[in-house]
């Protein structure tokens, strides 16, 4: 059996407040296969976005990395300096970012940001050599050659979610996270969008980590769910046994709030809102929205037990 490729131990990421600290990321642990796709899913403020920029050591202070490690293959990320986390990114673990327009850079021609990818690397191509590799990358992801000279205002949306795509996989690396890569977009688009992100990852071999909130869109794309909930991880299994038989009452809830074309009437919510991470209730943080609670939920907080080829963090489950 393949080792992972990429190992989350323990991660708990915080923020310095001058209320008190906040914890964003608490505990949490998962392994990621090579060529898996895997989701991590739940309502805004739930951690996914500072878990997915934690493992680039990108979260800035007031934030810090409390405890854990990641792990790609064998080098621990932690441990590595300034300039080796540098050349990490992009040739080891890639970014889609959820806003193509705040992460273009709008002065510069496309073809130049695809570049300076290779320069910051150390790649000293020849100007022919260079020119044929953008064109290849924009060709990997539906884009034209003509789209190298143009600069960030002149494209679309999908055009310039699929130019950091482009970017992303520029230096073929072995993880490509994707937060929220269809943000913004309408459905067409976003078809596009995902459509291509799965076309590439299937001709690198790389596995992605895809972060969001439209369970729908996880269905369609990942092979393996992670869903969150202040913070932590409640539910992690493959997509087709928590579509079909949900275990974690938050997990459950989140499946009822799809919209269906067989079942008409009105759309289910879950009711309250997710608890400020300075405040959180005691036992589990589900408790207070959570019709099935009772007296051990809010007075014990669980841990995630192996249940049925599942993980699920529920007294109940």
């Amino acid at each position: 059996m393949s080792e992972p490729v990429l190992r989350v131990e323990g991660l708990r990421v915080a923020f310095d407040h001058p209320l008190g600290k906040v914890r964003a990321v608490d505990d949490v642990s998962f392994a990621l296969m090579p060529g898996e796709r895997f989701g991590l899913a739940g309502e805004s403020g739930s951690g996914k976005s500072t878990l997915a920029l934690s493992i680039l050591r990108l979260i800035k202070p007031p934030g810090h990395i409390e405890a854990g490690a990641v792990w790609l293959d064998d080098a621990r990320i932690a441990d590595l300096d300034d300039d080796g986390i540098r050349r990490l990114r992009l040739a080891g673990i890639a970014l889609v970012p959820q806003g193509s327009m705040n992460s273009l850079n709008p002065v510069l021609r496309i073809g130049r940001q695809i570049a300076d990818a290779f320069a910051d690397h150390g790649l000293r191509l020849g100007h022919r050599e260079e020119q044929r590799r953008i064109t290849a990358l924009l060709a990997a992801v539906g884009l034209p050659a003509t789209i190298a000279r143009m600069y960030p205002h002149e494209l679309s949306g999908g055009m310039k979610q699929r130019a950091c795509i482009a970017i992303a996989i520029s230096l073929r690396p072995k993880v490509i996270i994707a937060d929220e890569p269809t943000s913004a977009l309408d459905v067409v688009v976003q078809r596009q969008v995902m459509a291509t992100l799965a076309r590439v990852q299937q001709e690198l071999g790389a596995a992605v980590i895809l972060v969001g909130h439209d369970m729908g869109l996880m269905a369609q794309f990942v092979d393996r769910l992670g869903i969150m909930y202040a913070g932590r991880l409640v539910e992690v299994a493959p997509i087709a046994d928590i579509i079909a038989r949900p275990r974690h009452p938050y997990t459950r809830a989140l499946i009822a709030a799809l919209p269906s074309l067989e079942a008409r009437g009105m759309l289910a919510g879950i009711p309250g809102l997710a608890p400020s991470l300075r405040e959180l209730p005691s036992g589990c943080a589900f408790h207070p929205r959570c019709e099935l609670a009772i007296d051990r939920c809010r007075a014990e907080r669980p841990v995630l037990r192996d249940i049925a080829g599942a993980q699920v963090g529920c007294h109940l489950a």
